[in-house]
């Protein structure tokens, strides 16, 4: 596939695998992408995961159309951008390897060498001149491992973003970019959202015409749009305004109250309701969810006097990806010491700008007079 004149895409989709890392279910596969750019020397940009690597090489051979690459840079060591890279080595032994330091030494722990004779090390500014294309390398640690750099032509103004910008899905799959892009960047990156805002600001400096990530498709239009959501989930604010009530329910006690507060909300004229079923969706779109919009109601039992294991599940990927500048309403139910919502509370006690609503509803085994007075409340603070 062409992206330029002398741009070309070599990379593999993989329709496969049924969880990326082993978590995250990808209905519609996933690309490993892979350029090659050619000039009066060639550069490979980043290989693909092992098991299709054949694949791959087959690409590779008929870009090169008889050349030879002079360079293999390595932006990403997780494997399935670099578990091909012994077999690229194998395959033309004169090409050189060009990656940061803490590269190299993940080659050595993946392969056993660190290609020591091949090495070119690079930096924060570095450049690689190709001929007409010059090529600036800028480091990106923990975006989302501390050996990440991506690469800037400024030939053909293209941004090679290693896994910034990706997105969930194989290259024939249609589907809308932001959905499967939100639920991939929070998973995967939403721990970094400090280092991600550091190389936007980097990245705000060049003169960008298309961004060539490692997953998902090139991005060649309309920029503003994938840099402004970017900056929103790194700077982990909501997207949109709506209310997502996330539950679990034993009996179907908690659920009927989730529903009524689902209904008391709709019907006063609230922007969007989403609920989820906590013991039954997809973890990741549950979470993808809770930072899509910017209130959040949290509704479980107490079970063995802490809460239920899925709701504990879905504090903790909040927690983990530094959930903040949201409010938070909280459901507890309980038959005879309620602690659910205590123990909500204190789970998000080192997040940032959380603001837990004043009102709360406590449910002792069914909904009553009560605590439906209280959901009233909680509606109306939520409004």
């Amino acid at each position: 596939m062409r992206i330029t004149d002398d741009v070309k895409y070599i990379g593999v989709n993989d329709h496969q695998t049924d969880l990326f890392e082993g978590q995250y279910v990808i209905p519609n596969g996933i690309a490993y992408n892979s350029y090659l750019i050619l000039d009066q020397k060639v550069a490979v940009m980043d290989t693909v995961d092992s098991r299709f690597n054949k694949e791959w090489l087959d690409n590779l051979s008929a870009a090169l159309n008889g050349r030879q690459p002079d360079y293999l840079i390595v932006q990403h060591m997780e494997p399935d951008h670099s578990s091909s890279i012994t077999d690229f080595v194998a395959a033309y032994p004169d090409a050189k390897i060009v990656s940061s330091s803490k590269a190299f030494v993940m080659m050595n722990n993946f392969f056993g060498t660190d290609f020591k004779e091949k090495q070119m090390v690079v930096g924060e500014g570095d450049k690689l001149s190709l001929g007409k294309h010059e090529l600036t390398f800028v480091t990106a640690p923990m975006v989302h491992w501390p050996e990440v750099i991506v690469t800037y032509d400024a030939f053909d103004k293209i941004l090679f973003s290693a896994d910034g910008f990706g997105k969930f899905g194989a290259l024939d799959a249609d589907e809308d970019w932001a959905c499967e892009a939100r639920r991939y960047y929070i998973g995967i990156v939403g721990k970094y959202g400090v280092q991600v805002q550091s190389l936007l600001k980097k990245a705000s400096a060049l003169d960008i015409n298309i961004i060539c990530p490692l997953h998902g498709p090139i991005l060649a239009e309309n920029l503003g749009y994938y840099l402004n959501l970017y900056n929103i989930w790194s700077s982990y604010q909501p997207e949109s305004k709506g209310v997502m009530i996330a539950y679990t329910s034993v009996y179907g006690n908690t659920k009927k109250a989730v529903l009524e507060l689902e209904k008391t909300l709709i019907d006063s004229g609230c922007e969007k309701v989403v609920v989820t079923d906590l013991a039954r969706c997809d973890m990741a779109e549950a979470v993808e969810d809770a930072f899509r919009y910017d209130r959040l109601v949290l509704a479980t039992t107490t079970y063995n006097g802490e809460i239920f294991p899925f709701m504990r599940e879905f504090i903790n990927h909040l927690v983990e990806r530094n959930y903040q500048n949201r409010k938070v309403g909280l459901i507890e139910n309980g038959s005879w010491a309620p602690v659910a919502a205590k123990i909500m509370k204190a789970a998000f006690e080192k997040s940032k700008n959380i603001t837990f609503c004043e009102n709360s509803v406590k449910i002792t085994s069914a909904l009553n007079h009560s605590s439906m007075a209280q959901l009233k409340a909680l509606a109306n603070e939520l409004l």
